[in-house]
């Protein structure tokens, strides 16, 4: 059986959101199919310009096919026309040129699609609100399998995605929030439709004291991975950060790994690494109380899942309904909506060990349960043999192929 998988961006430099998500699910499906990646040569997801140069290329023993951008993204052209719709009432002929302007804009990779839907079993698209997944979904929807990654946001109430979300053959969620939020807008419950989410993996080795020592922590803290960004929530967490080391006198401080867009705060309590190795980001984790997780809109956090799996509790932002939501199931972590919540809980987590122990213990049950990577690739099996109906799908496959 041969599957496409269809993204925004693809790379091993690209090491967070939903392309992370896609190049790992393909790299483990590749043992049971034969997997081609369809992606752009976008690197930059603010402007879509072309950055990498090859048509094609092997990625961890993968064909990447890379289709050039024909149109760079304007930042402030897209602004003023996405503030516009978002303003008031408009058509749905608005929503399709505010498709063209959020890209990446790839017509070569959807002719592509075209030419060559015969040659591959299913195209599986990462990212609903993109280019490549509304017009290759139109395109071949009964070989379509969308992994939406939607938040909640205005964004999600166009038309053009009410239509969308019920073209795929199936959908692979990654939370209940997701599938709730999407089945109310669009009324696709008939069709075939799992959570899954993403898996991942531990190193065999990491050192929490070894990181602490690199970077002078002395005293306990908490740690925030990913992009640094307003819509990732991190401005607010700075603030409340702040506010609550001044109030409280505590000692901890806030790690930061990522690539930033905003200004970070000068503090002796904030200690900004930028980007860094796999090795470091799981040594920093082992050392940490607890990981923070401040964002508004997920529609899966990988990090938290990470967290949860070296048995670390999550302070998370209780408006996000995903987050919350995995809070309460797993019981792996405390939430709040404003600061006296987040005071309330940051000082709960600080001070009791053997909270922060049952929370993380709570949490690596969670995560065994439902996010190792068996787990999820059983789950990718079954919606595709589900698909294939009750025919022997693997020993067709073989016979064809």
């Amino acid at each position: 059986m041969k599957v496409a998988f269809v993204v925004q961006r693809y790379g091993l430099e690209i090491n967070g959101g939903a392309e992370l998500h896609c190049r790992w699910i393909a790299e483990h499906m590749k043992k049971h199919f034969e997997v081609e990646v369809l992606t752009t040569k976008a690197f930059d997801y603010i402007t879509w310009k072309d950055h990498f140069t090859r048509d094609e290329e092997m990625v961890n023993g993968i064909k990447i096919r890379r289709f050039p951008v024909t149109r760079p993204r304007n930042p402030v052209r897209f602004g003023r026309i996405q503030n516009a719709l978002l303003a008031g009432g408009h058509e749905e002929e608005d929503e399709l040129r505010w498709m063209n302007e959020e890209g990446p804009l790839v017509p070569s990779l959807i002719q592509y699609i075209k030419r060559h839907a015969d040659d591959y079993d299913y195209f599986i698209f990462f990212s609903y609100r993109y280019y490549h997944s509304f017009w290759g979904i139109n395109l071949v929807p009964q070989k379509s399998i969308l992994v939406p990654t939607a938040e909640r946001d205005a964004i999600i109430h166009f038309k053009i995605f009410e239509k969308l979300f019920r073209k795929p053959r199936a959908l692979i969620y990654n939370s209940v929030e997701e599938r709730k939020m999407i089945n109310a807008l669009s009324r696709n419950e008939h069709i075939t439709g799992e959570v899954v989410g993403v898996g991942t993996e531990l190193p065999e080795k990491y050192s929490g004291e070894n990181f602490q020592k690199k970077h002078s922590l002395e005293s306990g803290y908490l740690i925030y991975i990913g992009r640094i960004d307003e819509n990732k929530g991190c401005d607010e967490l700075f603030r409340y950060f702040l506010r609550f080391k001044k109030e409280t006198g505590s000692s901890l401080k806030l790690v930061l790994m990522g690539d930033t867009k905003i200004k970070i705060p000068s503090s002796p309590d904030i200690v900004y690494l930028g980007f860094v190795s796999e090795e470091d980001k799981f040594n920093g984790l082992h050392g940490s109380l607890m990981l923070a997780m401040p964002s508004y809109y997920e529609s899966l956090s990988m990090v938290t899942l990470e967290a949860w799996a070296m048995g670390k509790p999550v302070l998370a932002n209780a408006q996000c309904e995903v987050l919350k939501g995995q809070c309460q199931r797993s019981n792996a972590g405390l939430y709040y909506k404003d600061y006296e919540e987040f005071t309330e809980a940051l000082s709960l987590l600080e001070s009791s060990s053997d909270l922060r122990e049952a929370l993380g213990n709570n949490g690596k049950l969670y995560f065994q349960t439902n996010y190792t990577w068996d787990i999820i690739e059983k789950k990718y099996l079954s919606i595709i043999q589900k698909l294939e109906g009750d025919k022997d799908w693997k020993s067709t496959s073989s016979q064809r192929h």
